[in-house]
């Protein structure tokens, strides 16, 4: 029998929990992108790099655990967390920039239920599994 408080087998938040870490994702895009457009900072950067995060997918190409790494350290808040700081410590806007935009992509994924990959595959998150198999997980 599986503990109905771990997730069950996968490991994913549930309820209120899963809930409230896609809330804090929705604040976390909203957040940045106020920041950034206080900051004046340029929408066609923006655009251009919203995304780039996304190219990490490319690491699945090399298997699910090597895959699921990639895709994790480009979608942690370790590492804009620091550019940030970075950018703090010292004059510099773009390292700002680049923070705010990395991390209001990480808040909109996680809002939409885009969660940290477990190495089982790309389709079991965090935050539950995705894709076209997601439910029948339910």
């Amino acid at each position: 029998m599986t503990d109905i408080a771990s997730g069950g087998a996968t490991g994913a938040a549930i309820g209120g929990a899963r809930t409230l870490l896609r809330l804090e994702g929705l604040a976390l895009f909203a957040g940045m992108t106020l920041l950034y457009a206080v900051w004046e900072g340029s929408w066609w950067v923006y655009a251009l790099l919203f995304l780039a995060p996304d190219l990490s997918f490319a690491g699945y190409l090399a298997g699910p655990r090597i895959g699921a790494a990639v895709y994790n350290a480009a979608h942690s808040y370790l590492a804009p967390m620091a550019l940030m700081t970075t950018g703090l410590a010292l004059p510099s806007p773009l390292t700002l920039s680049l923070a705010m935009i990395w991390l209001a992509h990480i808040g909109i994924d996680r809002a939409l239920g885009y969660g940290l990959k477990y190495s089982t595959g790309f389709g079991f998150t965090h935050l539950g599994r995705i894709g076209k198999d997601a439910a029948k997980a339910t």
